[in-house]
């Protein structure tokens, strides 16, 4: 077996991590359960293409359960647990092309290797083994029967290449199925986001100027979570409608330009490139913390701080610090990677059995019906949205209530009104 790991000595540790994972997410653990049983992907070639951590390791045993042969690469050279990455390899006997701190060159070679495996399927998070795969081995597309995408970013970029024609083959968007973005973008980016940067800086946030950019879901969590710390938080906004609902849910409403002297931490969760530029680098107040929670390290424009810096020191683990020209000293997080992998676990396992679950069962709906789709971005069915939700209220012990026969008719009606 082919694999390119930092240590395979970690593999007692990673499997303690990883069964520690596994007892928190209980909905993917009944979907392994009868993919063990029915092996509905027997036969199924899949490469990943995600962070490898204790959770995406569990989704790994379950598609393999369920019947299918298994490769996966990081996808982000900062987002690896190698002790995890050792343990699939050691002990459950999966392909891993991954190490933390990876180059760029080592990242891409890591993709490559996973496309080597002659893959019918991609199960991306952030779309760059499907770019590779469009790019540089158009020689597989005939053999792909779909893919699913796991994140914001990745799903603008698959939206973008449907709507050039370029999309390659059928994709379904995990990301925007109600039981991932809801729940994985708002709470599991909310907490994992603030943890990456306490356990980067050790600083109270309470009574500190936070900003926040982008008050999407993910925004809108790390806003939340930074308030219920005593945080005194900011969000910075191009839409109006957005704008406009951060002001409603409590939330001071600034340019970037506006906030950046007060700012004591400004993180960006926008998808977009150089939200963070220079004209902020020079606003922001000695001391300040820049950290990013996009999926690429693009958000901060991190090549133009280095240009206007005349030192730079790593002060702390995951601290890099650049003194300006004027003398003011900015503190970049994770090298301006989604700091809560840099400097984190990222997401709490129970948010990601919900996001897990919704990659299982797209697998086994997409392999269930190849041949069938257009080369389009797909929903996640309703129908496996529901039953995801419904799983994870019983792995809760939380029941709900049932519309009796009177309500159904009246809801389906149009002439019984007062």
């Amino acid at each position: 077996m082919d694999y390119d790991i930092k240590d395979i000595s970690l593999a007692e540790e990673g499997k303690l991590k990883i069964e520690w994972a596994n007892k928190r997410m209980p909905v993917l653990a009944l979907i392994r359960e009868r993919f063990k049983k029915e092996k509905p992907l027997k036969d199924l070639k899949i490469g990943a293409c995600l962070h490898v951590t204790s959770e995406t390791a569990n989704l790994m045993i379950t598609l393999k359960e369920g019947g299918a042969s298994v490769e996966l690469c990081a996808s982000n050279p900062l987002s690896t647990q190698d002790e995890v990455a050792a343990s699939l390899v050691k002990d459950y006997q999966i392909p891993v092309f991954a190490i933390k701190g990876e180059d760029r060159d080592s990242y891409y070679q890591h993709i490559q290797k996973v496309l080597d495996s002659g893959l019918q399927y991609t199960m991306d998070d952030g779309a760059d083994l499907v770019s590779t795969l469009h790019s540089s081995r158009k020689e597989l597309l005939p053999n792909m029967i779909g893919g699913s995408e796991e994140t914001t970013t990745g799903v603008i970029r698959m939206k973008a290449m449907e709507k050039d024609g370029k999309l390659p083959y059928p994709l379904v968007s995990v990301n925007d199925a109600n039981t991932k973005y809801l729940f994985d973008n708002r709470y599991g980016t909310g907490q994992s986001t603030i943890d990456g940067i306490l356990r980067a800086t050790n600083k109270l946030l309470a009574g500190s100027r936070f900003v926040v950019c982008g008050y999407g879901w993910c925004g809108r969590g790390i806003a939340s979570r930074a308030k219920g710390l005593g945080a005194r938080v900011t969000v910075t906004e191009v839409s109006p409608l957005k704008a406009l609902e951060a002001i409603m849910d409590g939330f001071e409403v600034k340019t970037l330009i506006e906030a950046c002297p007060t700012a004591d931490v400004i993180v960006t969760a926008t998808g977009d490139l150089h939200v963070v530029r220079e004209e902020h680098f020079m606003a922001m107040k000695d001391g300040a913390i820049l950290s990013n929670s996009g999926h690429f390290n693009v958000e901060i424009d991190i090549e133009k701080l280095e240009k206007i810096s005349k030192g730079k020191r790593r002060i702390r683990g995951f601290i890099d610090e650049y003194t300006l020209e004027n003398g003011n000293k900015i503190h970049l997080l994770g090298e301006g990677r989604l700091v809560n992998l840099a400097c984190a676990e990222g997401h709490p396992s129970e948010v990601m059995d919900m996001s897990f679950a919704n990659q299982a069962l797209s697998c086994e709906y997409i392999k269930n019906k190849a041949g069938t789709f257009k080369n389009k971005v797909y929903p996640v069915p309703k129908e496996i949205d529901d039953e995801i939700a419904r799983l994870k209220l019983e792995s809760m012990n939380t029941a709900i209530d049932v519309l009796t026969p009177e309500q159904e008719e009246y809801l389906a009606s149009w002439d019984m009104g007062t």
